[in-house]
């Protein structure tokens, strides 16, 4: 049994990444769980998002159970940032209601990507789909220099 995992919360984040904003920091939400005592659960607030490069675009998935699109943004930044944010809120509670358990997860998030040079970002596009974001960002194409030969006089 090992104590990273536990320690840098079981993250795949590649830290030599050069696109990736996502840096851990040991002290991210220390005071937020102390204070709420547990009554939010950060899980949701640490979004997890996959990124896939294909020879035609960058690909983001996000799983986001439960949220509408409305609830959702997109947004791409100056200096190629893509940010992903939204929120869940907590259900209302009545008074007469008596809860055993609560394990799914409410609160904000948001995950920002520095994209590469070879991004569209001009034809970024996003769409929802049984829980789960889709975020395409498309390559331009790359331009193979063109080679001539030079004739050798003499």
């Amino acid at each position: 049994m090992s104590i990273i995992p536990s320690v840098f919360g079981n993250r795949r984040s590649n830290f030599s990444d050069p696109f990736s904003l996502d840096l851990w920091d040991p002290f991210d939400g220390f005071l937020t769980q102390t204070l709420n005592s547990g009554k939010e659960t950060s899980a949701f607030a640490n979004t997890r998002v996959d990124w896939k490069e294909t020879p035609e675009a960058h690909i983001f998935k996000a799983d986001l159970p439960g949220l509408k699109k409305e609830e959702v943004k997109v947004e791409v930044e100056e200096g190629r940032i893509l940010q992903i944010c939204g929120e869940r809120r907590k259900e209302q509670e009545e008074k007469n209601d008596k809860w055993h358990r609560v394990e799914r997860s409410s609160g904000k998030f948001l995950r920002r990507f520095r994209l590469p040079e070879n991004a569209k970002m001009d034809e970024v596009k996003a769409c929802m789909e049984n829980g789960v974001l889709t975020v395409t960002v498309p390559k331009e194409e790359v331009k193979t220099p063109e080679v001539k030969a030079i004739e050798i006089s003499g």
